[in-house]
């Protein structure tokens, strides 16, 4: 883990140098390319063969959807106490995402006019669900409950071959959820099913959830045909500290951003170089204990920094810069900066709110921007499974009044067939 200064010279320019990420693998996008078009070309067949090739499963088009039964009887594998937590969370998870329901309105404009803004949910969404270690009951919850509080009608699941037998939990996700539409195919060609549709697996209006390289390339080269959720990049903590924090406390909750992936980013900031120093001493200690300890500490010796800053404004400077996809205020008085905080996925005030409350429990969907794309975009929620169309009521009346201004608008365009689109009214009205 470095240290950086940042008290003799607060250079943003450095700072994007350090954080830059990785040039992207051309050669996954290309044959991810070539298996999409393979799959709106052969459709089920094109599955069979991906799924034969990549999962050594034999699937066919008849053993493609989990029966409804089979999905049951996977979740009766799950631990009863776990069952019993993941009720609990998705509890938690629909009541905050009822909190963010947007509803359509209209005003009255005058001259006979109305406009206004309609809402309805998109008709279909599919949800990927990775298979191995990566397939994350809390995944499965964070990216269906938004969904269905939006009012989806239809939710449509896809995850590899043996996905659901290797993770009970996973299934019982899914009972509780009430989803019933879960397809045996995984990787990009799965995307490209939800994307086109075939045979079996019908196509989408959206796409949502985590997975590979090869998952994500698939998702942005479909999107446009289908919306997609974001290109979810490796997980970040950026976590402004001082030194009343325990920095036992500060390094357990980089390393559990760290033991995510190699490539995780996981920073802190303080303006203590003794708080720096202990909390390296800490985070060596504790990667011993981890399981996933090989994982932890190529991302730490790799992405690991620690910031020292002058103070607090530098400190709120920087975290709204590097715009990360989880932000933790570890202060006697969080609340002093943390309305300050503006470019964060999520951000965890105060030292009892770690990030992992927000990966399993409290509420808010962990599906949040990565790669400091938090300068943009926003966590996923209920508006991403609605469509706004706009209302525009217009009277003889409105026509009267300002026909010909729109006549005029349109023919300084150049485009007559516009104008006579109205002239053809005013003569009417």
């Amino acid at each position: 883990m470095r240290v950086v200064d940042l008290t003799q010279e607060f250079d943003l320019r450095a700072i994007d140098a350090l954080l830059a990420p990785e040039e992207g693998e051309p050669i996954v996008d290309k044959a991810v390319a070539e298996i999409l078009r393979d799959v709106r070309r052969r459709g089920d067949a094109a599955l069979c063969d991906y799924s034969r090739k990549f999962d050594s499963y034999d699937v066919t088009p008849a053993l493609m959807r989990v029966p409804e039964s089979q999905i049951q009887e996977y979740a009766a594998g799950a631990d009863d106490e776990l069952v019993g937590i993941l009720r609990q969370a998705i509890h938690n998870i629909r009541e905050f995402h009822e909190q963010h329901t947007p509803e359509s309105w209209e005003f009255y404009a005058g001259e006979g006019i109305r406009l206004g803004q309609r809402v309805t949910p998109i008709e279909r969404a599919g949800i990927y669900i990775p298979g191995g270690k990566a397939a994350y009951p809390s995944s499965v919850l964070m990216n269906a409950v938004p969904a269905q509080v939006a009012g989806v009608k239809r939710l449509v699941v896809v995850t590899p071959p043996r996905s659901l037998a290797e993770n009970p939990l996973v299934a019982a996700a899914l009972n509780l959820l009430g989803i019933d539409e879960v397809y045996r195919i995984g990787g990009a060609q799965a995307i490209g099913a939800l994307a086109y549709g075939t045979e079996t697996v019908p196509r989408v209006d959206k796409i949502v959830g985590p997975g590979n390289q090869y998952v994500q390339s698939a998702k942005r080269q479909v999107y446009g045909t289908v919306d997609i959720d974001m290109i979810a990049g490796p997980s970040e903590v950026a976590i402004i500290a001082d030194e009343t924090c325990d920095p036992s406390w500060i390094a357990a909750d980089l390393l559990a951003q760290a033991e995510h992936d190699e490539m995780a980013g996981v920073w802190l900031v303080c303006w203590s170089s003794n708080l720096a120093a202990a909390v390296f001493e800490q985070v060596e200690a504790q990667l011993e204990s981890l399981d996933r300890s090989a994982i932890a500490r190529v991302a730490i010796a790799r992405n690991g920094i620690a910031f020292v800053v002058k103070g607090e404004d530098d400190a709120i400077r920087l975290v709204n810069h590097i715009a990360p996809e989880h932000a933790e205020i570890l202060m006697a008085e969080p609340d002093r900066i943390a309305d300050e905080i503006r470019n964060a996925g999520a951000v965890f005030i105060g030292r009892y709110a770690p990030t992992v409350v927000g990966d399993y429990f409290a509420g808010p969907s962990h599906v949040l921007p990565t790669s400091r794309t938090a300068r943009f975009f926003s966590p996923l929620g209920v508006p991403d499974f609605l469509k706004r169309s706009s209302i525009i009521r217009y009277s003889g009346r409105a026509i009267e009044r300002y026909g010909e201004m729109i006549e005029k608008f349109a023919i300084s365009e150049g485009l007559t067939g516009h104008a006579r689109s109205i002239t053809v009214r005013r003569h009417k009205a």
